[in-house]
């Protein structure tokens, strides 16, 4: 590691750094944590390839050249919902609620029955927050599903689902979490994080749960042992300080109880929504945002970029700026980011492709399960489709 060091080091000066940013990169190199206001000057001035140098060094010395995927697809209960974020394309309110969908338990599993005989490990459930669709209802539907398919993972529920189901129910977080663990709830995603800092989640997101409550779920939950991912949706009205403050309140959660698996930053996305008017991120920034939450958030063991949002090649490109997880197959079974105007309409990859993309920038696929144990190593699995791809050329 010394020599790659070195080398790096060396790259580095050729950059012409100033001295802020060299001190940063020694603090990087000596596993010392990046200060919030050092975070805020990495965004100010940090240039794309002295920050994906850092987060690739980082990412390096964490995973190698292993890269994650796992076999997952969602199930969106609904797309109505009782709130009103100004960013979302998605949900319908319940005074519009023929032009949406509201699924039973009964729809719900007759999706989960079409993947019966298939070797996905994950079924991924959230959506809009209705009061039909409350505590007993999702305590119910995961019991069903564990009937039917003991071994498959539910990864479900946001903090902002759990806050309005547990409220009606008048459950702490902890006993309502406890119930729907004991119902076949074995983790969370990381949704509804949106931006932290009041200022900015009132004007966006103005209702649901604050910033606090979200935190405190997890917390809730990472008591109980159920792990759970995080987010940060960026690009729209927030300022580098507020993604540094984000990125500093999950910092300081996971030193408490280490129990996030992954952080996935989110890119807004403009197209039929109350925000249309703000232009997007652009790549580059996109990259930049993924090397600076690797750099930042030195306790966090996973980065993960989601290809349905964000796209396949600036995924695939994300994986030498820090990201060391594509998400998974998902198989177009999504409609939240193809209907804010994500390159993914259609949202569905194969293992196949899912091992293409991370082989043909020279990383390890990895098929994993939810909390990260390794299913399969495709780094030596030639596909049949390649095989004959390679006897019509060679041959």
């Amino acid at each position: 590691m010394n020599a790659i060091q070195n080398s790096i080091e060396s790259l580095l000066n050729d950059l012409g750094l100033d001295n802020k940013l060299k001190d940063i990169a020694q603090k990087v190199f000596s596993n010392e944590r990046v200060s919030f206001d050092e975070g805020v000057y990495l965004y100010q001035y940090g240039s794309l390839g002295y920050l994906g140098t850092l987060a690739n060094y980082i990412r390096n010395k964490k995973h190698g050249d292993n890269t994650y995927f796992n076999r997952n697809f969602h199930v969106e209960p609904t797309n109505i919902c009782v709130y009103t974020c100004k960013f979302c394309s998605y949900s319908k309110l319940i005074k519009h609620r023929e032009q949406g969908w509201e699924y039973s338990i009964e729809d719900i599993l007759n999706t989960i029955k079409k993947y019966d005989g298939q070797p996905v490990t994950e079924v991924h459930i959230t959506g809009g927050v209705i009061p039909k669709q409350d505590f007993n209802f999702y305590k119910d539907l995961f019991k069903a599903i564990k009937a039917h398919r003991p071994e498959l993972h539910i990864k479900a529920l946001t903090p902002v689902e759990i806050h309005y189901i547990l409220k009606k129910a008048k459950l702490t977080y902890s006993e309502g979490l406890k119930e729907l663990k004991l119902a076949g709830l074995d983790s969370m995603p990381g949704g509804g994080a949106e931006i932290f800092h009041s200022d900015i989640r009132e004007e966006i997101a103005g209702g649901k749960c604050s910033a606090e409550e979200w935190l405190e779920v997890h917390r809730s939950a990472h008591a109980l042992r159920l792990p759970t991912n995080a987010t940060m949706l960026y690009g729209h009205i927030e300022k580098y300080e507020h993604r540094v403050d984000h990125m500093e309140r999950l910092r300081q959660l996971q030193d408490e109880t280490s129990g996030f698996n992954a952080f996935i930053p989110l890119k807004f996305r403009n197209q039929h929504n109350e925000m249309q008017h703000l232009p997007e991120a652009s790549v580059i920034e996109d990259l930049r945002n993924y090397a600076i939450a690797r750099i930042y958030l030195d306790n966090f063991e996973h980065i993960k970029s989601y290809w349905a949002m964000i796209g396949r090649n600036t995924s695939q490109l994300s994986l030498n700026f820090g990201v060391d997880d594509v998400d998974g197959t998902i198989d177009d079974s999504t409609r939240i980011y193809s209907m804010a105007g994500s390159e993914e309409q259609h949202p569905s990859m194969s293992i196949r492709e899912l091992v293409q993309l991370i082989k043909s920038v020279g990383r390890k696929p990895l098929e994993r399960d939810t909390i990260y144990n390794v299913v399969q190593d495709y780094s030596s699995v030639i596909f049949e489709e390649d095989e004959k791809e390679k006897a019509r050329l060679y041959n």
